[in-house]
């Protein structure tokens, strides 16, 4: 594939997976407002995110190719688990994952000066039972800080993970074959 895009996002994680897909692509971030609209249910919320990061790279002036915004959210209970505040916060959400299946929604979406296209991908993760010690070790680790959910599965988080049904790629933040699939579709509009 040669077309070229733009990444709306500094995620390192994000620019490794785009890199496999061998498109050739220019990265950059965006300041967006991530907060939850009221009753906003979480597939709604992280779709509205990417097509949001997506238009803002737009109206930041990146016109002359498609931007890819994407973001993620782990799901438990129906309930949207940002990155952890604070270690409290992440014993919190920890406890909840553990010995339990939650899903993790990634939405991708392009976005140009006149159209814009989005999916969203659901996979389900099951941790599990976890102790206090692990749970406290993994935090000492410092992993955990700035993943949605608290963990990361391509890192130490991993190897709490039991059974994952989905996309492994979109745990990690971008799913390569839905992207590349929902970027063909955007071409072809």
């Amino acid at each position: 594939m040669t077309t070229a895009v733009y990444l709306a996002s500094a995620s390192p994680r994000r620019k490794e997976l785009l890199s496999q897909l061998g498109i050739e692509f220019e990265q950059f971030s965006v300041d967006a407002d991530e907060t939850p609209l009221a009753n906003e249910l979480p597939h709604a919320l992280v779709e509205r995110l990417a097509r949001l990061k997506a238009q803002t790279g737009v109206a930041l002036g990146y016109t002359d190719r498609p931007v890819l915004g994407s973001d993620t959210v782990v799901v438990i209970d129906n309930e949207s688990l940002g990155k952890p505040r604070d270690k409290n916060d992440f014993i919190t959400t920890l406890k909840r994952l553990s010995g339990n299946t939650h899903q993790v929604l990634t939405a991708v979406a392009f976005a140009t000066q006149t159209d814009v296209l989005s999916c969203v991908v659901s996979t389900d993760v099951t941790f599990k039972t976890l102790s206090d010690e692990e749970i406290n070790a993994y935090w000492e680790s410092g992993e955990p800080q700035d993943k949605a959910g608290g963990y990361g599965i391509q890192g130490l988080g991993g190897r709490f993970v039991t059974h994952i049904a989905g996309s492994y790629f979109a745990v990690v933040g971008l799913p390569l074959y839905e992207t590349e699939q929902l970027l063909q579709a955007f071409l072809r509009r």
